[in-house]
This record gives structure tokens, sequence and C-alpha cells, in this order.
């Protein structure tokens, strides 16, 4: 096990970053960090990722005003998956839901809202 921070990015330069809530424990979202997501989320408290979409550097909440407030950065085992607990400033999800994960699969192929 090591004792020093040494993320191990894909072939592309990222990691899986999964968010959750720092006080309810709720999954909010799954995006990807390279390393300068990474330094940017540790110096500012807010999350930082990489839009593989856009090709760029964002920060959650530049245009929505609904950052992700870091409290605790978890790293794997393997180093090659983050955990990140956050308080959110408003909605998580781009849809405008407190998170991502809002349905779930049924066993007929349909999504229905979760809860």
């Amino acid at each position: 096990m090591a004792d020093m921070f040494s993320p191990k990015f894909d072939s592309a330069g990222l990691v899986t970053a999964v968010v959750v809530h720092a006080e309810t424990g709720a999954p909010l979202m799954v995006a990807h960090m390279n390393a300068e997501a990474i330094a940017r989320t540790r110096e500012t408290g807010r999350a930082h990722f990489w839009s593989r979409s856009r090709q760029a550097q964002w920060l959650k909440g530049e245009t929505s005003g609904h950052f992700l407030n870091v409290t605790e950065i978890l790293v794997d085992c393997d180093q090659d998956c983050l955990w990140l607990r956050a308080i959110p400033e408003g909605p998580a999800c781009h849809t405008g839901a407190p998170g991502c994960f809002f349905r779930r699969l049924e066993p007929d192929g349909s999504l229905v809202p979760a809860g």
C-alpha cells in the first residue's frame, strides 16, 4: 500500500471520480478528473473535472452556480478511482435533479423514478 498519492491515470490521463453528498451519503454524480482537475480541486475546495465531451477543464457550477464544495477526497486501493464527499450548492445534475442517479432500472428495461 502506497503512503503517497500517486494516481493511476488511464490511457486518456483520467481517473473516475464518484461524488456523494458529504452529509447524507447520497450519490450525486460521476465524472472524470485529470491531474490538473485534481490539483485545482485540492487548491480551491471546489470540484473540477475534465469534460470528455468538450475536451476541456470544467469547474462544476461555473455557469450554473451549482458548485460542489469538496470536504474530503478518498482514494481507492489501486489509486485509479476517487470518491469525493461534497456539499452541493443547488442541484448536482445538469437536469436540475438533486443528483444524477434519480432513475431505477426495472427488470423489463424501463427506467422509473428512484425512491
